[in-house]
């Protein structure tokens, strides 16, 4: 009977704490379940979709490889019966991660929105929009300096070897290489949240430029999957501007911010 009367009592509990914006730790771990549930759901239904999109999907993919090889020589070879089926599987289920990225976006931020202010919580929009405009950049980035990355991984070999993917392989990388420039164009969104959270200021972040230029490379170098100088510098440049972009941002909302209280 208790079990019956548990999500009821918790969503009351949740619609109560719209307003007070307080959270027990039970009602967070409701939350939680039920914004991931919905991530899954949509998930799901991406793939089913992405499913029947299959083969544009896969021709999007391999576009860079045939801007290599050529277009008759930039065939992927499976090993296996089932190779080719699970090749379907996997591509379907980035695609529905993709369809999905919008839900997934929206369900992170309202599980964060509880333990904010209301004020704060005007940012939703923004920070769902922004988030998806800057890994679709980060990801077409990747996409688009493939080729010179492959090209570079084929001569590091040497002439005698002569290139032949599996659809494993290459998706792996090329995708990994997509989603790491994706996650890292993020990086002017978190650090404008933690602006507006109050973990770091404008002034500290200007302070401490030089040291995260050198940070921003070590990052690049270590987390390309590629390990090319293209990607290398493709990433690190960009995540340079984001981080002068973020502090004059963040002096703008945090202005902004003042003026408001100011006012009230």
């Amino acid at each position: 009977m208790s079990s019956i009367r548990l999500p009821k009592l918790l969503s009351r509990k949740a619609r109560r704490t719209e307003n007070t914006g307080t959270m027990s730790v039970l009602e967070h771990l409701a939350e939680l379940r039920s914004r991931m549930i919905k991530a899954a759901v949509a998930i799901l239904i991406g793939s089913i979709i992405a499913y029947f999109l299959y083969s544009p999907m896969l021709n999007f993919f391999t576009q860079p490889y045939c801007h290599v090889s050529g277009k008759g020589a930039c065939s992927l070879y499976v090993t296996g019966p089932l190779d080719g089926f699970a090749l379907r599987i996997k591509i379907s289920g980035y695609g529905g991660m993709f369809i999905a990225s919008p839900v997934i976006l929206w369900q992170l931020w309202r599980f964060i929105t509880p333990g904010l202010h209301s004020k704060e919580k005007r940012y939703a929009v923004p920070f769902v929009l922004a988030s998806m405009l800057l890994f679709a950049s980060g990801a077409m980035v990747a996409y688009l300096i493939f080729p010179h990355a492959l090209s570079f991984l084929q001569s590091a070999g040497g002439s005698q070897l002569r290139q032949i993917y599996t659809p494993s392989s290459y998706l792996n990388l090329i995708v990994l290489l997509m989603v790491a420039f994706g996650l890292s164009f993020e990086f002017p969104v978190v650090l404008v949240a933690l602006e507006i959270a109050g973990v770091v200021t404008p002034q500290k972040l200007a302070a401490y430029r030089r040291w995260a230029i050198v940070i921003i490379f070590a990052v690049a170098a270590i987390g390309i999957p590629s390990s090319d100088p293209f990607s290398l510098f493709a990433m690190a440049i960009p995540l340079i501007i984001f981080y002068e972009l973020a502090i004059i941002v963040g002096r703008l909302v945090l202005r902004r911010r003042k003026t408001e209280q100011l006012a009230a």
